[in-house]
């Protein structure tokens, strides 16, 4: 069974953009796989695919694919130049500032620390939370559960970065577990035209659901 249609967000000769969903592998890891991950059920019609970069686990929105070798190789060498990656989640307590910047070294995956940036933006203000979009200038492992955690706004139902107590009531009042961390578009030059292209991935159900009651509180 192919991929659903509205799940394609973009397509051409070179490129195919995805709304990865939340609990979706982009690529298979080292364990053991329940579902099989997004690359591996898109090769199913499109066999030379490849992923040029990829979402955590829990994390929804845009991944984009190669849709050949040469294609993967012509960007890898590029190495992303005047790529722009937004997200939107849903932050802890009201963040008074309307557009900040997040300038906090992150742990390496070896030894030591790298530098990383995140750069927001708030979109709404609730009584006890945020809604805002943030922009990575690098892609550091967890990067903005990072961030937001160390500005003490972590991610709601962040259950590794995020406040305990916090979390409990959220789930109790919106008997939802998962935090929300959604890349809402990705922004780069194509490669046949030069033009920017960019491609959005609206946001889940249960992101605009909860929105909604926010809102209505």
């Amino acid at each position: 069974m192919p991929i659903a249609p509205e799940r394609i967000l973009y397509e051409d000769d070179s490129l195919l953009a995805v709304n990865k969903l939340s609990g979706e592998l982009v690529v298979r890891g080292k364990g053991r796989v329940d579902k099989l991950p997004l690359l591996d059920f898109l090769k199913k019609d499109r066999s030379g695919l490849k992923a040029l970069h990829r979402l955590d686990f829990e994390t929804s929105g845009v991944v984009l694919f190669a849709k050949t070798k040469e294609v993967e190789e012509k960007i890898l060498s590029s190495r992303f130049r005047g790529w722009r990656k937004t997200y939107r989640t849903l932050v802890m307590g009201r963040i008074l500032r309307e557009n900040g910047v997040i300038r906090i070294p992150l742990p390496a995956r070896g030894k030591g620390t790298v530098e990383a940036t995140t750069r927001y933006h708030v979109l709404e203000r609730f009584a006890y939370s945020s809604y805002v979009e943030a922009e990575i200038e690098t892609g550091r492992y967890h990067q903005i559960r990072r961030h937001f955690a160390e500005m003490r706004h972590p991610l709601v139902l962040d259950h590794l970065y995020g406040h305990a107590k916090f979390n409990s009531l959220f789930t109790q009042e919106f008997r939802l577990r998962e935090f929300f961390l959604h890349a809402h578009s990705l922004c780069l030059p194509h490669l046949v035209t030069g033009k920017e292209l960019c491609i959005e991935a609206p946001l889940p159900r249960p992101f605009q659901q909860v929105l909604k009651r926010l809102r209505s509180l």
